[in-house]
């Protein structure tokens, strides 16, 4: 991770502070100081400081004198000494603010400090800028070759010197390494000098940055200089779980955050009796359980019984312990317990004439109910049910007497005639049960058929009769 804007971005050309040193990035901005007396003149017969703050890659800065008396203003580019040839940096500080940062870090103001050689010209930075492009590629190479050898150390990051003479390989490991062989092999690869330099997983990590589990930009790589020691006892004191998937950082360590509130417990906590304290009674003897240092309370609760807990303000316990060390017993933990506060429902009362917050939400369409389908009345249903009604549909539905006719029919004499079919009955019948549409159609089918009849019927003779009209239709014929 890098900031795009400045010169900490991989293979960008040095451009200083594109955000003005606001961007935070990757320690961009880390130890950067507002120069609050740029603007002010110095008294008659003074002169200006001689040394300058320099940045360089990952937030690494460092003091030089200037020699040359340059006229050096925050975010100038300039070649300073090296061992060997010359490095190129940023200034990021001048004037009397540096004699008060060297100050606070204890540096003394009259030692031999590096020297400024000159302001870099082009050419310096164009070596600055291929040289920092080599770096990427290069750590890649470098781990491959690392892993070949079985070394249990991880190259996290590379450096090369503004000239591109030297290249520093920083790493990580937690145990002494032997890389002299590992060295020679990046000598023979890379065709440069070489410096290995070990750092812990701590300053890795600010050196590299990224965002912690609260969001935002890690502070070892914003704005925290110091690395203090962090043990699990920070966590205990603020009552936080021991878990060590949420208490450590990127770094794999504990977060320096638990140090930061960890004052305010500790004072806190000098008011509270011993959490081991035992408290005596007559009902038995009873343990803390649980504290809360910012309502001043105390949970106890009896050796034989852990379930159930009293809670006890500091005042209460210290009674205790007074009584007890008087070697009293008191009664009962129920006589000191605070009984506990139950907070009332809060209800939302509309007094400002607010209106819901759904209200242009579109409403959810009801689904209708599904209609199950009746199924199918069958004769063996009429015949278990025979109080059941038929179903009135359109269609026709056989009569359960029709039904039944066949079977009286096989008792009645094979040899008697059928009688004959009446057509009008069954024709009317067929008319009422059958729909409007398919009774115009089958009528109108039925007229022109019977038209063809008579025209193709032969004409009787005027001498033979027609046949009687008063013939039984209903007898049988002989």
């Amino acid at each position: 991770m890098a900031c795009t804007s400045c010169s900490t971005s991989d293979g960008s050309a040095p451009k200083g502070c594109g955000n003005k040193g606001n961007c935070g990035t990757d320690s961009c901005n880390k130890l950067t100081v507002f120069d609050w007396l740029s603007n002010m003149s110095l008294p008659s017969g003074q002169e200006i400081f001689d040394c300058v703050e320099i940045r360089f890659k990952n937030g690494r800065k460092e003091f030089y004198r200037n020699t040359e008396k340059l006229t050096l203003s925050m975010g100038d580019i300039v070649a300073t000494e090296a061992s060997p040839g010359h490095d190129v940096g940023i200034v990021t500080l001048t004037g009397e603010l540096v004699r008060v940062q060297m100050k606070k870090k204890n540096v003394n103001l009259k030692s031999d400090l590096p020297k400024i050689y000159r302001k870099a010209s082009q050419k310096d930075i164009d070596i600055w800028s291929e040289a920092r492009a080599k770096e990427e590629p290069m750590k890649v190479r470098a781990r491959e070759l690392a892993i070949a050898q079985n070394l249990e150390m991880k190259i996290s990051d590379i450096e090369f010197q503004g000239d591109g003479s030297k290249a520093t390989f920083y790493y990580t490991a937690n145990d002494r390494v032997d890389f002299r062989q590992l060295i020679k092999e990046f000598a023979r690869e890379f065709s440069t000098r070489i410096e290995m330099k070990q750092v812990g997983f701590r300053q890795e990590a600010s050196r590299l940055g990224g965002i912690g589990s609260c969001g935002r930009e890690l502070c070892c790589s914003t704005w925290l200089t110091d690395f203090r020691s962090v043990n699990t006892s920070a966590a205990r004191y603020q009552q936080l779980s021991l878990n060590p998937q949420k208490l450590a950082g990127q770094c794999g360590k504990l977060k320096c955050c638990l140090n930061y509130e960890l004052d305010t417990y500790m004072d806190a906590l000098k008011s509270f009796p011993d959490f081991d304290t035992k408290l005596f009674t007559e009902k038995g003897e009873a343990v803390c359980q649980k504290q809360d240092i910012f309502k001043g309370l105390m949970w106890f609760a009896y050796t034989d019984n852990y379930a159930q807990w009293h809670v006890l303000k500091i005042e209460q316990v210290k009674e205790i312990i007074a009584e007890n060390k008087q070697k009293n017993k008191v009664s009962s933990l129920e006589d000191y317990a605070e009984e506990p506060e139950v907070e009332a429902k809060k209800e939302f009362s509309n007094t400002v004439g607010q209106e819901s917050l759904t209200r242009f939400d579109q409403p959810k369409k009801k689904k209708r109910p599904n209609k199950k389908k009746k199924p199918a009345e069958t004769v063996e249903n009429r015949v278990a049910n025979p109080s059941k009604k038929p179903m009135d549909n359109t269609r026709r539905q056989p009569n359960p007497e029709q039904k039944s006719a066949p079977r009286d029919n096989q008792n009645r004499n094979q040899n008697q005639p059928r009688p004959p079919r009446n057509k009008e009955v069954d024709d009317a019948s067929v008319k009422e049960n059958q729909p409007t549409g398919e009774k115009n159609f089958k009528n109108k089918n039925r007229n022109n058929n019977n038209r063809n009849k008579q025209k193709n019927r032969p004409k009787p003779n005027g001498d033979q009769p027609n046949q009687p009209s008063n013939q039984n239709k209903n007898e049988p014929k002989n």
